[in-house]
């Protein structure tokens, strides 16, 4: 069992350390949750119901010849088979992705990845579909695969997208950012510069509930009702008008609970499309569901980054530059949800928390015989990968220096009073205290005798490792006027209604995916309001009954929804100050706050509670001029800049010389998320972070083989952590509010994925450097651990 123990910021905390509102509130969801209440997009069942199975490749590479579906026709209770070329006479057989790319829905010229959707069977029951697929004959004719990202730039590797006009090879973009020259004059000025080839190899999301619709589209009035397992149901709304020509006030997406998503529900799928394409054909609604396999080896991946990485120092540790090639994976089609201007997401916060004089990276995307995709799993915007590259690079100069990882970390991070502060790459960081964060988890680690303990192991031969990490993560994806997937602006709206008998309803643009976020905003109604949170109810996923917004994914939704939140309550009660003075019959000047009510100025004795004030909002008292009926009021939130989460790990791992098994005895996470609304959810938010973070550091790994056969297709072979190999968890916080926020959220997060691979990995080079090894891939299985430790080279990934 994982048992966490909690230590505080400070034993003499002030105010500004307390969470808000009502600080450890039980999860308002969980009742329905724990007793099997909870509403999926499986569990919908509408009159006449169709389902829905799709036909997939069982090659990576290989143009479509021919495909006979006859047979599949006539199988009892088919309903319908849909091809690539029913699609191309609907204009639907391809659709925009989320980086301006386009992506079969059902293939029409060639094959491109293992999994890809071939035909769509449509049928009474779904075993009546499975079992129709079966009947279907496809004749491929099978090309070579470019599997390795290192290859697929060659001049002779085949290429993926030649459908593309002019296309003769594999680049998708070139790009860049920091100073090259001015690194490089660093760099040639350098005592000392190590560099390693650094890989974080493919991995999934691999979310409890697969991917999922159920598509009605009413021909009478050309409506479209769509329940998805969407984490942005706003955001598909805008692009299926786009794709299917249905006008935008007809469709209506609903995504209902949803059983995690990790990023991997961003993104529109072709099975979301092919199920309003059945409804529209079969003109009854029709469900799709995918299997565990499908899942894995269709849906959006994570990771996929090639990185040589090189860093800079001074003989006495100062580090003075960071600079970094990389190669990026993108698969056969660039499907990455992420700002438009950042095709490499936000990788340019590699140069991390320290204080350089210089950073430069380039990344290059490349089209691989893969499945398409890129997402923020459990993270923002390719950040893992940026804080993965320079911890490992640090912690490889602490070896070459002979020095103290947590020593040469300290000698280097940025200063509280160097805040704000422009790294050169040009992010403006709010603020920080990375040294107070770092002190903390030395201390609960009891990190000197940790360190004396390792040394007696040594001498007799054990192999026990501590590995340190440390993480500046930017989350809070906006503000618009720098970001936008596909032209949407990344705003969020949110509108709040206090009722006569003053209970309350706010209406937020994102999806919950099991943060609780019905708690959470309830939270911070209840603290801008005074109203109970058990009296709030927050809608959500539902685009019919809540306003535009871009959705949930890279850790936005606390910082920007749950700024919107913020705002719109306090809109409400600037806007209860009017009613109040005019129940009062006072001046609205003469009133003053306290949580809850308004009140005369030097009186307390006479106010108005906001339950008051809603009642009488609706009553007979004559409101002042330009002040409505109603105690509600709606917000668009822009952000003015992210912010800059951080938190300092520490783990120890102990090394099987004869496996290679590697287990994880402690792992020490500070984390500082800025103020904490509900200190629960943030911890376990954190648990479910740094339980991932052990599965990509020791197992989770998408392989191919040269065909381009996925090898990680079922939960047998793409292995996740369970109880037992994850330890006792020891967490603590600081909190440095943002200054930007209007609750100084810096966002939940799931910094502990950001922070914890790499502490592992850095924790089990450490072990095994007696023996010489200073680099391993992840994961870091036993098979790996055990080859490293006998000097073999590594597979290539």
């Amino acid at each position: 069992m994982t048992v966490a123990v909690d230590h505080p910021a400070n034993p003499a905390a002030g105010d500004e350390d307390r969470p808000i509102g009502y600080g450890r509130l039980q999860r308002k969801e969980d009742p329905r949750f724990v007793r099997g209440k909870g509403h999926y997009v499986d569990d919908i069942v509408l009159p006449g119901m169709l389902h829905g199975a799709i036909l997939r490749s069982p090659v990576a590479h290989a143009r479509l010849v021919s495909i006979d579906t006859a047979a599949a026709l006539a199988h009892p209770g088919v309903v319908a088979v849909i091809t690539g070329k029913d699609l191309l006479g609907l204009n639907l057989a391809w659709a925009p992705t989320l980086s301006a790319d386009v992506q079969a829905v059902l293939v029409t010229d060639k094959v491109r990845f293992q999994g890809q959707e071939v035909a769509f069977v449509v049928a009474e029951d779904r075993y009546a579909a499975r079992d129709a697929l079966e009947l279907i004959e496809v004749e491929y004719d099978v090309l070579p695969a470019v599997i390795d990202a290192r290859q697929a730039l060659a001049p002779d590797a085949p290429v993926v997208r030649d459908e593309i006009e002019g296309r003769t090879d594999n680049h998708i973009f070139d790009w860049e950012a920091g100073d090259a020259a001015e690194t490089d004059a660093v760099f040639a000025s350098a005592d000392v510069i190590v560099s390693q080839e650094i890989v974080y190899p493919r991995s999934h999301p691999a979310p409890m509930e697969t991917c999922g619709a159920v598509a009605d589209f009413e021909p009478i009035d050309g409506t479209l009702t769509l329940y998805e397992t969407s984490q942005a149901p706003h955001a598909h709304r805008t692009l299926f008008a786009i794709v299917a020509g249905i006008p935008e006030h007809k469709i209506r997406i609903v995504s209902p609970d949803i059983g995690g998503g990790f990023g991997n529900k961003v993104g529109i799928y072709p099975g979301y499309i092919l199920a309003v394409v059945g409804s529209i054909v079969t003109g009854k609604p029709v469900k799709w569901v995918e299997d565990r396999s499908e899942n894995l080896m269709s849906t959006s991946f994570a990771r996929d980054y090639i990185m040589q990485g090189e860093i800079a120092a001074t003989k006495e540790g100062k580090i003075l530059a960071v600079r970094t090639n990389v190669l990026a994976d993108h698969g056969a089609f660039n499907a990455t949800a992420q700002p438009t201007k950042y095709p490499a997401g936000f990788f340019h916060i590699f140069t991390g928390s320290y204080d350089l004089q210089a950073a430069h990276c380039t990344v290059t995307g490349v089209y691989t015989n893969k499945a398409p995709g890129g997402v923020a799993y459990a993270c923002s915007f390719r950040v893992t990968e940026a804080v993965y590259l320079v911890e490992r690079l640090v912690d490889i100069l602490a070896h070459k220096l002979e020095m103290d990882p947590a020593e040469l970390r300290l000698k280097n991070f940025i200063k509280p009073e160097q805040f704000p502060y422009l790294n050169k790459t040009g992010w403006e960081y709010d603020s920080g205290n990375y040294e107070r964060a770092m002190r903390l988890s030395m201390e609960i680690a009891g990190y000197d005798e940790l360190r004396r303990e390792q040394k007696e192991k040594r001498e007799r031969g054990e192999l026990m490792g501590i590995g340190i990490s440390f993480f500046t993560e930017t989350v809070g994806a906006g503000p618009r006027k720098h970001m936008d997937i596909v032209g949407l602006g990344m705003a969020d709206g949110a509108e709040l209604r206090i009722h006569p008998t003053g209970k309350a309803v706010v209406r937020i643009s994102v999806q919950s995916q099991g943060q609780g976020h019905e708690t959470t905003f309830a939270q911070i109604v209840a603290e801008e309001i005074g109203i109970p949170p058990e009296d709030i109810e927050v809608v959500h996923g539902d685009t019919d009954q809540t306003p535009f917004g871009l959705g949930t994914y890279g850790s936005r939704s606390t910082p920007v929804s749950g700024g919107a939140v913020a705002l719109v309550a306090r809109k409400v009660r600037e806007k209860a100050k009017f009613i109040a003075a005019a129940m009062l019959e006072t001046r609205p000047e003469d009133l003053e706050w306290e949580k809850g009510r308004w009140f005369v100025k030097g009186d307390p004795s006479v106010g108005k509670t906001i339950a008051e004030i809603a009642m009488g909002a609706h009553g007979t008292v004559t409101l002042p001029e330009g002040i409505d009926g109603n105690l509600d009021a709606e917000v668009t939130y822009d952000p003015p800049n992210l912010t800059f989460p951080f938190g300092a790990y520490i783990c120890v791992v102990d090394v099987d010389p004869g496996t290679g098994h590697v287990k994880v005895r402690r792992f020490i996470a500070v984390d500082d998320c800025g103020t904490r609304i509900n200190p629960m959810i943030i911890e376990g938010q954190v648990h479910g972070g740094l339980t991932d973070g052990v599965g990509m550091a020791l197992m989770q790994i998408i392989e191919f083989d040269e065909a381009g056969n996925n090898l990680g297709g079922s939960f047998m072979d793409y292995l996740i952590p369970t109880a037992m190999e994850v330890p006792n968890w020891e967490t603590g916080f600081t909190v440095t509010p943002s200054p930007h926020h209007p609750i100084g959220a810096k966002g939940i997060g799931e910094s502990a994925t950001v922070g914890s691979p790499p502490a592992i990995v850095n924790a089990i080079v450490d072990a095994l450097s007696p023996l010489g090894v200073t680099h391993i891939d992840m994961p870091c299985t036993p098979a790996r651990v055990w080859e490293a430790m006998q000097g073999r080279a590594r597979p290539p990934v």
